[in-house]
C-alpha cells in the first residue's frame, strides 16, 4: 500500500510547502498554511475519460502553417454578458464568476440557464435543493427558452457520470468550492481540492468544446477565494459587484482570452431577477430640477462602451483640524495628487479643508479622463458656484496643470451630443483630426487648467 502524503498550502494565495511556515513567501500573509492530505490518482480510474487520449501525441506544428480561423460565438440571448463575454460564448471556455454573497451570481447564471435558445443546459448545485432553484426559475421566467437540467451534486465523479449520459451543449457549476474529487483526501473549499476539480472540468470543456461556467466565492479582501493559480486556469475572470443595498451590478470583465479585459455590463435587479441596463448613463446622471454647485459631468469609457457619469464634490472647513480626504468610486490617492496640482498651479488654498468626492451610480471609474470633471467638481463646490448641466468634461490633468490628450475622443462626444449637452470641454491637443461639421456639440479645445476656471468662473 502507498505511503499517504501530506503537503502544506498557504489558503490565500495556494503556495506549497513540506512543512509548516507562520508567513507565506509568496503573498506574506501570517497563519495561513493548513496542512492537506495528497493522494494521487488511480491511472487506471481517470477523472474524466481519456480513453481517446492514451495514444495521441500532438506534434510541433512551423506557425506559418496553422491556419487561423475566426472563432465561432454563441449568443447568450444577454446582451451585456455577450459584451463582456467579447461577443458571446466560445466553445471549450471556462469562465469565472465571482462576487460576494447575495449580489446574484446565482441568478444571473440561472437567467442564462433559462433563456439562451435552444440549447440543452446543465445547472449544477452544490449550495440549494432542486425545490430552491425551481422556485427561484418561476420567479425569473414562466416559459424557458432552454432545455434546462438541474443537478444537485458535489461529486465530480457522479457529476462527469450524468454529464455523459446527458450530454449538455453548456455547464454550470455553483459553485467551485462546494465540489469535491475522490482521488483528493481533504475537504470541499481547500486549495487542492478547487485546483483539481477546476483541472477535471477544464479538461472536460476542452474535450469537449463545451462552455462551462464556474461560480466562486470570494475572501473578505475582495479576491476570489482559493488558488491564485484557479484565476491562471480558466479562460475568463468576471467580477460582479454592486451594493446590496442598491439595485444596480455591474459585471466587470478581470481577464478575457476571447476579447478585451476592461469591458463593463450593468444589471438592475428586480422581482422578477436582472434586467439589463442598455443606457447606463441615463442611470448615471441624477435628474435634478436646479443647478447645485459641486456637480460636474465627465465622459468617460469603460471597454469600448461611452458613459457620462456624474461627479459629485464637497469641500468644506475642517472642524477637527485635520483635514479629511474621502473618495467614493474613485482612487483617493489620485484624488490627493489633483488636489495638489489645484493648491499649487491655480492657488486654491484646500490644505485646510475637508474634500468628499462621490461617483454617483456606485460606479468605480479608473479612466483618467474624469480628472478633468473632478477638479471642476471640487471647485464649485468651494466657490459654491454651479457649474451648468449642460455642460460634459474629458480630459487627464498632468501634475504642471495641463490639459493631456484621452484617447477615443470621437466617442465621447457623440454619447455627449446623444444625451442632449451643449458643450464639451476637451484637450486641445485632441482637436487635431476631429471634424467639427459633423458635430452639434460645441467642442471646446483647452490646454491648462487656468482656462477652464476662466470660462467657467471668471
Amino acid at each position: 500500500m502507498a505511503k499517504t502524503k501530506s503537503a502544506y498550502f498557504c489558503q490565500s494565495c495556494g503556495y506549497e510547502s513540506a512543512k509548516w511556515l507562520g508567513k507565506c513567501p509568496s503573498c506574506n500573509q501570517w497563519n495561513t498554511f493548513v496542512e492537506e492530505v495528497i493522494e494521487k490518482a488511480d491511472a487506471k480510474v481517470p477523472s474524466w475519460k481519456t480513453s481517446n487520449n492514451t495514444t495521441r501525441s500532438n506534434k510541433p506544428s512551423q506557425i506559418s502553417t496553422i491556419t487561423s480561423s475566426e472563432e465561432e460565438r454563441m449568443l447568450t440571448g444577454d446582451q451585456e454578458l455577450d459584451r463582456v463575454l467579447g461577443g458571446g460564448l466560445v466553445p471549450g471556455s471556462v469562465t469565472l464568476i465571482g462576487g460576494e454573497p447575495g449580489i446574484g451570481k446565482s441568478t444571473l447564471m440561472l437567467q442564462l440557464a433559462l433563456n439562451i435558445d435552444g440549447k440543452k443546459v446543465l445547472y449544477i448545485s452544490g449550495e440549494e435543493s432542486e425545490q430552491q432553484i425551481k422556485m427561484r426559475a418561476q420567479r425569473i421566467t414562466e416559459v424557458p427558452k432552454a432545455d434546462c437540467y438541474i443537478l444537485t451534486e458535489t461529486s465530480t465523479q457522479n457529476i462527469f457520470k450524468q454529464i455523459e449520459v446527458l450530454e449538455p451543449q453548456i455547464v454550470i457549476v455553483d459553485s467551485i468550492q462546494t465540489l469535491h474529487s475522490a482521488h483528493i483526501d481533504s475537504t470541499p473549499g481547500s486549495v487542492s481540492q478547487v485546483r483539481e476539480c477546476t483541472a477535471e472540468l477544464l479538461r472536460f470543456a476542452k474535450e469537449t468544446d463545451t462552455p462551462v461556467f464556474l461560480i466562486g466565492h470570494i475572501t473578505k479582501d475582495g479576491a476570489i477565494a482559493g488558488p491564485k493559480i484557479l484565476e491562471h486556469m480558466v479562460d475568463t475572470v468576471l467580477q460582479f459587484e454592486g451594493d446590496r443595498h442598491h439595485i444596480y451590478r455591474i459585471l466587470r470583465s478581470i481577464k478575457n482570452r476571447f476579447g478585451a479585459a476592461a469591458e463593463l455590463g450593468i444589471y438592475a435587479m428586480n422581482n422578477t431577477g436582472l434586467r439589463e441596463v442598455s443606457n447606463p448613463s441615463e442611470i448615471l446622471l441624477s435628474q435634478r430640477d436646479e443647478e447645485l454647485s459641486g456637480i460636474a459631468i465627465s465622459a468617460t469609457l469603460e471597454g469600448a462602451r461611452p458613459m457620462l457619469i456624474e461627479t459629485q464634490a464637497l469641500v468644506s472647513t475642517a472642524a477637527y483640524g485635520t483635514p479629511q480626504r474621502s473618495a467614493t468610486g474613485f482612487d483617493t490617492r489620485r484624488m490627493n495628487m489633483l488636489l495638489a496640482v489645484l493648491e499649487k498651479r491655480c492657488g486654491f488654498k484646500l490644505s485646510a479643508r475637508d474634500v468628499f468626492l462621490n461617483i454617483a451610480g456606485g460606479i468605480k471609474v479608473e479612466d483618467p479622463a474624469i480628472d478633468l470633471a473632478i477638479v471642476v467638481a471640487i471647485i464649485s463646490s468651494h466657490e459654491d458656484i454651479a457649474v451648468s448641466s449642460k455642460n460634459c468634461f474629458a480630459a487627464e490633468v498632468g501634475l504642471s496643470g495641463e490639459i493631456r490628450a484621452v484617447n477615443r475622443i470621437d466617442q465621447r462626444i457623440m454619447e455627449s451630443e446623444r444625451l442632449g449637452f451643449d458643450k464639451i470641454f476637451i484637450s486641445r491637443y485632441n482637436l487635431k483630426g476631429l471634424i467639427m461639421d459633423k458635430y452639434k456639440i460645441e467642442v471646446v479645445g483647452i490646454s491648462k487648467i487656468e482656462d477652464v476656471f476662466a470660462i467657467l468662473f471668471g
